[in-house]
Order: structure tokens, then C-alpha cells, then sequence
């Protein structure tokens, strides 16, 4: 049942943030970028702190594990937002999906220049077998790259900060509970985007033309995305660790290309599809462990 739990609850969080692709691009429509995140964390840490607090489960930060929290809070959702939504401006959310899922690829190399594990044959392979899927997404033989190259380049920042988080995320003693872990990511990460914002958005305040899907989009991002699908994935993250849980992020594409042919109309072709498949396909191979007998 426990292990029912896991997976239904791991599942659920990678449906709403292949969702959250879809609910930014039309959020977008309305708020610039630095302004929809900082609106986000805003909205998520008054949910999580009223939340924390009327349920009795608010904890207060030790004076050593400081550094722990501002640096996943850096990584994601600073350094992550900053890559993903700007991406997602020059990037349609289908490929934007693809590139996200390819964290669990990238995770054993940063392990092996900052740790020095070995990275495995299966782990190389499922490498170059999605960065092909990957070129297959982006680009076309008629029109070249179908991608804006510096929304990939923002888009793969996004993966690298995403992969820092995790490994910040277990240095975080389990005695925090998940709740207060998301609730002061987000407090910390508004305390980046707020000078963020004056700089880059404030003067644009005055000229925002709001339509009532982006606001829809908005609170949806907020409740589900900022919230509900973090908690899930940090619950789970605690419970089976990172490497187990990231494989899953290989759903991540499929749903989203659904969801946006579905949703978006956005137009994905034969050969898109088939690249998706083949990110998804080395993602798995990645995950492979080859026993010696």
C-alpha cells in the first residue's frame, strides 16, 4: 500500500508540471516572466505559511542548515524559473517538456565531475541516445532548427539547476518536514526574484493587459505546480531517493505533447514524436544496471 502511495503520488506530480508548460505559456500571455514567478512564490508561501501555521506543523530553520535552504532555493526555483519561463518564450512547451526530462540523464555526470562516481556504459548510452531524440524535436530538415537556440541554452540551464536542487535537497536533515522544506524554498526564493523583479519588470506593471485564462493559468500554477506537485516530489524524494524518483520524469514529454496537441493545437509531426519516444527510450536505458554474473 505504502509503495501504492508512492508511485500514485509521483505520477500526480509529473501530470501537473507537464501541465505547468502548458498553463505558463498562456500565463505568459498576460505577465512577463519575472512577474508571474514572483506572483507565484509570493501566492505559494502565504498558502504554505498559513497552512504551516493552522495545522501546527510550522518549524523554525536551525542556524546551521541556513546555507542548505538559501542554496536550494537558488538553484530552484531561482536559477530553474529563470531558465524554464524565459525559455518557454522563445521555445513551444512540447520541446520545452523534452529538454526538462532529460534531468535524470544529466544528474551521474554532475555526480562524476563533483564526486567522481563512475558513470556507467548504460548511463553514456541513454545519454547519446536522447540527445539524439532531442535534436530529432528541435530540428527539421525543411525549415533547420524549429527551436530558438538561446531558449534551448535557457532550457538546459533549467536541467542543471534542477539537478543541483535534488542534490542540495539531501543535504537537508529529514527532521524538516516537507511542508516547511517547500514553504522556505519559496520564501527564500522570493527573496531572490523581489530585487529580480524591480529591476527587470517593475517599470511594465502599468501596461500588464490581463485576460481571464492567464489569471486562471496563474492561480493554477500556483496551487498545483508551486505547491501540491513540490510537496509530492520532496515526499517522495525522502522516501525512495533521487535517482528512482527521477526516472520518472521521462513521462514528463509524453503527457505534455498530449496535452499540448490537445490543449494548445500546437502541431507535432511524425519525426517530433519519434524523437519524443526516443528521449523517453534512452532515459530508461539510462537507468539500466548491468550485473555481472
Amino acid at each position: 500500500m505504502q509503495q501504492l502511495k508512492l508511485y500514485g503520488a509521483i505520477i500526480v506530480a509529473m501530470l501537473i508540471w507537464s501541465f505547468s508548460f502548458i498553463w505558463t505559456r498562456m500565463a505568459i500571455l498576460s505577465f512577463p516572466p519575472v512577474t508571474l514567478i514572483t506572483l507565484r512564490l509570493l501566492f505559494a508561501s502565504l498558502l504554505l505559511f498559513f497552512f504551516s501555521y493552522f495545522t501546527g506543523k510550522s518549524q523554525k530553520i536551525k542556524k546551521n542548515d541556513l546555507k542548505w535552504f538559501i542554496l536550494l532555493a537558488f538553484f530552484e526555483p531561482y536559477m530553474y524559473y529563470m531558465g524554464e519561463t524565459y525559455g518557454l518564450t522563445l521555445v513551444d512547451a512540447t520541446t520545452t517538456s523534452v529538454i526538462i526530462s532529460t534531468i535524470p540523464l544529466f544528474a551521474p555526470m554532475l555526480a562524476f565531475i563533483i564526486l567522481r562516481e563512475k558513470i556507467s556504459l548504460s548511463n553514456m548510452t541513454g545519454i547519446v541516445i536522447s540527445l539524439a531524440g532531442v535534436f530529432m524535436v528541435v530540428y527539421q530538415p525543411q525549415h533547420g532548427f524549429s527551436a530558438n537556440p538561446f531558449g534551448i541554452i535557457l532550457l538546459f540551464l533549467a536541467v542543471f539547476s534542477a539537478i543541483c536542487y535534488t542534490t542540495v535537497l539531501r543535504k537537508i536533515s529529514t527532521e524538516y518536514n516537507i511542508l516547511n522544506v517547500i514553504l522556505y524554498q519559496s520564501i527564500f526564493g522570493l527573496c531572490f526574484f523581489l530585487p529580480t523583479f524591480f529591476v527587470v519588470d517593475l517599470p511594465k506593471v502599468s501596461t500588464l493587459h490581463l485576460s481571464l485564462k492567464s489569471i486562471i493559468a496563474f492561480f493554477l500554477l500556483v496551487i498545483f505546480a508551486s505547491v501540491i506537485a513540490f510537496v509530492l516530489f520532496a515526499w517522495v524524494v525522502r522516501k525512495i531517493g533521487v535517482s528512482r524518483t527521477n526516472v520518472f520524469i521521462n513521462l514528463i514529454p509524453v503527457f505534455t505533447a498530449l496535452f499540448s496537441f490537445l490543449l494548445l493545437d500546437e502541431n507535432i509531426n511524425f519525426i517530433q514524436w519519434c524523437g519524443i519516444l526516443i528521449v523517453v527510450g534512452g532515459l530508461f536505458v539510462s537507468q539500466i544496471r548491468l550485473r555481472k554474473q
